[in-house]
């Protein structure tokens, strides 16, 4: 599993991916906790609107950012977005009303837009082989979830010395190391082929979406991931402070415990997916947490039992995010990659940004048992779309007829009987759409 640390620029990059989420991770922690003081029991309701800003910066701004990127180095843009983003952590507690906080993190999601689509779109450059890449994904999850396991344990321990406002200091700290590993790392040089127009860089992403019914059912899976992922990020603090009248520890704790069940699939996934399909791996993760949700309403009365939840809702969380980059990967040569990080990357926050200020206000103006109940409902309908809209027979290698091209096309050079060929298929020139199984 630990393969592609053996590659010099993965390592470096992988470094600075911990780096800065170990900071986020702290920053989230911290968040909630500045969240409930400002707000109390209504702390959902500023969380969530915090949260939806980061989905609208993201939603805007990735695929302007990852149009432009290819006109701008790619180290001087990370390391410049590292940069920012420390400043933002540094003044942060120094706020004082919610709508500071609004402001500030604006700015941080912004930057972060910016930077994570142009940095996963690397990573299959670096490592071209399917299953160092695979293990990359993996690892790449597991560094994830760093934000949710190890991050809130140093900030439990750090409370107990500490006050909340000081976690963010550990945040300008993990993207400055961000940054100086970005720095170190021998990055892929530019395709020097002549970049398409700006409005085809800007909506090719969305395009092969559009017309990739992997990728359609890719997206509804995301729809659940936000449902039980906002749950888990909006609610935590709530029912943990509120509800149980627990320590700010506790709550860091009860996010741990989400991490822990996330890393726990995250390592069995490279050998998991060497037997089931994508597919399948990703929507059961969804029926999951659907499950979970449900469960949750009705019992998710005391603390230890937040915590069984939390642990199998971080198992079905890595399920359905984990395998999302060979998802990708395989609906896109490397031309297209870029854009297709940059609109996996806006369409997935859309869905966050309806799981948010749903997570938020239905806690805030009803009860967090509500919330479990609605965001199940919610869960399920990505389930069951995803279920439906990504076909079951999926091939590598995928049979298929031209109608629109001649006979005497390159293209169809190794036909094979009645005009059918198989190789892997993406949207490109020879597909414009997806094409027709023979009869």
């Amino acid at each position: 599993m630990f393969s592609p640390l053996r590659n010099r620029a993965y390592r470096h990059l992988f470094i600075a991916q911990v780096a800065a989420l170990l900071g986020t991770g702290m920053a989230t922690v911290a968040l909630g906790l500045l969240a409930h003081d400002l707000a109390g029991a209504s702390a959902g309701e500023v969380l969530g609107a915090v949260l939806s800003i980061k989905m609208i910066a993201y939603i805007g701004v990735a695929p302007f950012a990852s149009a432009l990127a290819t006109k701008l180095p790619r180290k001087t843009l990370l390391v410049a977005l590292d940069v920012i983003r420390a400043l933002v952590a540094v003044a942060l507690p120094f706020v004082r009303e919610p709508w500071q906080v609004y402001g500030l993190m604006t700015v941080l999601y912004i930057a972060s837009a910016a930077f994570t689509p142009a940095f996963q779109a690397m990573i299959p450059d670096l490592l071209e082989d399917e299953g160092e890449y695979t293990k990359a994904l993996s690892l790449s999850r597991l560094a994830a979830d760093l934000e949710s396991v190890a991050s809130p344990v140093v900030a439990a321990i750090l409370l107990s010395v500490i006050s909340f406002n000081d976690l963010f200091l550990g945040t300008a700290l993990g993207f400055m190391l961000s940054a100086g590993f970005v720095v170190t790392a021998v990055l892929p040089a530019a395709s020097n082929v002549q970049p398409l127009p700006f409005i085809q860089r800007l909506t090719g992403g969305l395009r092969l979406f559009a017309l990739t019914p992997r990728l359609r059912g890719l997206l509804a899976v995301s729809l659940a991931t936000a449902a039980g992922g906002a749950m888990v990020f909006i609610n935590t603090v709530v029912l943990v402070r509120s509800n149980f009248n627990m320590s700010n520890q506790a709550s860091a704790w009860a996010l741990a415990v989400f991490g822990l069940g996330s890393m726990s699939a995250a390592m069995t996934l490279p050998r998991v997916l060497e037997k089931i399909t994508d597919r399948r791996a990703m929507v059961a993760g969804a029926f999951l947490m659907t499950a979970t949700l449900l469960a949750g309403a009705f019992v998710a009365k005391s603390y230890p039992v937040l915590l069984a939840l939390w642990l199998v809702m971080g198992f079905g969380y890595s399920l359905t995010l984990t395998p999302a980059g060979r998802a990708l990967r395989r609906s896109s040569n490397s031309a297209d990659r870029p854009a297709l990080f940059a609109a996996q990357f806006a369409l997935s926050h859309a869905c966050w940004l309806i799981a948010y200020p749903v997570a938020g206000l239905v806690s805030a103006q009803a009860n967090p048992s509500a919330a479990f109940l609605v965001l199940a409902g919610l869960c399920g309908a990505g389930a069951i779309l995803g279920l439906v809209i990504w076909p079951a027979n999926d091939p590598e290698n995928m049979v298929h007829v031209h109608d629109d091209l001649g006979q005497d096309h390159p293209h169809l050079a190794q036909d094979e009987a009645n005009g059918a060929h198989a190789h892997p298929v993406v949207i490109d020139r020879q597909h414009r759409r997806w094409p027709k199984a023979p009869r």
